[in-house]
C-alpha cells in the first residue's frame, strides 16, 4: 500500500493505531481532537502517518520546512529556480506594516526576504487569487519598492544614489489561481518586467513571477517530472504519495524536507496545535471570502437594476414624447 510504501522512505512516520494512543492518554490533546470534524480528523491522522503526503502550503509547515535561520539554502534554491540566477539570502525582513490593506484573508503564506545584492523577494502563496490581480501585485511591488527607497536614503543620507536601489521581485504562488489564468491552460510559469516598445534599455526594477498551482497539477498529470521547477511545485502541491515518492527518488533534496515535517510530527501536541490554528485561519478565510462574493453578487444585481431602470426611464422618456407628438397630430388634424 502507499501508506506502506512512504514508511520505507520515512521512518519517522508513525502508525495510526501508535498514534491514536497516544491522544486518546492525554486529555488536552484528546480535547483538541474530538473538537475537529470527522473529515479533519481523517486529514490529520492521514498526513502523519502517511497515507497522504505533507500539506506543504500549510503557513506553519511550510515556514517550518523553509526556514531561513537554520536551512537558508532551501529558499535559496527555490528561489534559484525561480528568477533563474544565483541568489544568497541576507536576511528575513519583517511584513506585517507592508500590507497595504487588510489583504491577509486568502494569503497562507507572506515571506519578504533581501538578497545579497540588495534586492527583495516576495513569496506569497495564496489559497484563492483575489480579484483584480495585476493592480493588487503592481501595488503591492510598489510598496515594497518605496519600503526600499526609504531605508536606503534614510541610510545613506546626503550620499544617496538611485544605483543603490535594487530589484524588487513579487513571486505569487496561487493553489487556486484567478480566472485570468484560465486563459492559459497549459502555462504555469509567467514572468514579466517593465520594459518600452521602443527597445530603450532602463531597468524599472520591478519584476513578477506568477505560478498557479492548480494548472500546474492538470498539466503534470500522468507526466513525469523532469525539471527543477517542476520538482519544486511537486513538493508544494502534491500529497499523492505515489508523487512524493517519484519526487524524492529523482530529486533526493526533498526528502530531507519531508523528513523536516515528519520530525516535527514526532511532537503530537505541537502539530496539532498548529493543525488547529492552519484549520481556524482556513474557516476565517473562507468565511470572508463567501462574504466578499456575495458582495459582488450583490454589487452585480444592483448594477443591473440600475441598468435596468435606466433603460426604463429611457422608455418612459420615449413614451411621453410619443405621447406628445400624438397630441400635436390630433391637434393639427383638426
Amino acid at each position: 500500500m502507499a501508506d506502506n510504501r512512504l514508511k520505507n522512505y520515512f521512518p519517522l512516520i508513525r502508525e495510526r493505531g501508535e498514534l491514536l494512543a497516544e491522544i486518546k492518554e492525554h486529555p488536552k490533546m484528546r480535547a483538541i481532537f474530538e473538537e475537529w470534524s470527522l473529515d479533519e480528523r481523517e486529514e490529520f491522522l492521514n498526513f502523519c502517518t502517511g497515507v497522504k503526503g505533507m500539506k506543504i502550503l500549510y503557513d506553519s509547515f511550510f515556514k517550518e520546512t523553509m526556514n531561513v535561520e537554520y536551512a537558508s539554502e532551501r529558499l535559496e534554491d527555490f528561489l534559484c529556480v525561480l528568477l533563474k540566477r544565483k541568489v544568497k539570502i541576507v536576511r528575513v525582513l519583517p511584513n506585517d506594516s507592508t500590507r497595504i490593506a487588510d489583504e491577509t484573508s486568502l494569503l497562507i503564506t507572506d515571506i519578504v526576504v533581501e538578497l545579497e545584492d540588495g534586492s527583495l523577494a516576495n513569496v506569497e502563496i495564496q489559497k484563492i487569487g483575489y480579484t483584480f490581480p495585476g493592480a493588487r501585485s503592481a501595488c503591492y511591488s510598489a510598496d515594497m519598492l518605496l519600503r526600499q527607497y526609504k531605508r536606503v536614503r534614510a541610510k545613506q543620507g546626503e550620499d544617496f544614489s538611485y544605483n543603490n536601489i535594487k530589484n524588487v521581485y513579487l513571486i505569487v504562488i496561487y493553489e487556486n489561481s484567478p480566472k485570468e489564468f484560465r486563459e492559459f491552460p497549459n502555462i504555469y510559469y509567467h514572468h514579466a518586467k517593465q520594459v518600452f516598445d521602443t527597445g530603450l534599455n532602463l531597468n524599472l526594477l520591478q519584476e513578477y513571477i506568477m505560478i498557479p498551482l492548480d494548472i500546474f497539477k492538470e498539466k503534470m498529470h500522468n507526466k513525469p517530472i523532469e525539471t527543477e521547477l517542476e520538482a519544486w511545485l511537486t513538493f508544494l502541491s502534491e500529497d499523492n504519495p505515489e508523487k512524493v515518492i517519484e519526487l524524492v527518488d529523482r530529486y533526493p533534496k526533498f526528502k530531507a524536507m519531508y523528513e523536516t515535517l515528519y520530525l516535527m510530527c514526532q511532537n503530537t501536541e505541537r502539530v496539532m496545535e498548529m493543525f488547529s490554528e492552519e484549520l481556524r485561519i482556513l474557516d476565517q478565510n473562507t468565511v470572508k471570502y463567501m462574504i466578499e462574493e456575495q458582495q459582488k453578487e450583490i454589487d452585480k444585481q444592483k448594477e443591473e437594476l440600475h441598468i435596468k431602470d435606466e433603460q426604463l426611464e429611457e422608455k418612459d422618456k420615449q413614451i411621453a414624447e410619443l405621447k406628445q407628438k400624438l397630441e400635436r397630430l390630433s391637434v393639427e388634424n383638426k
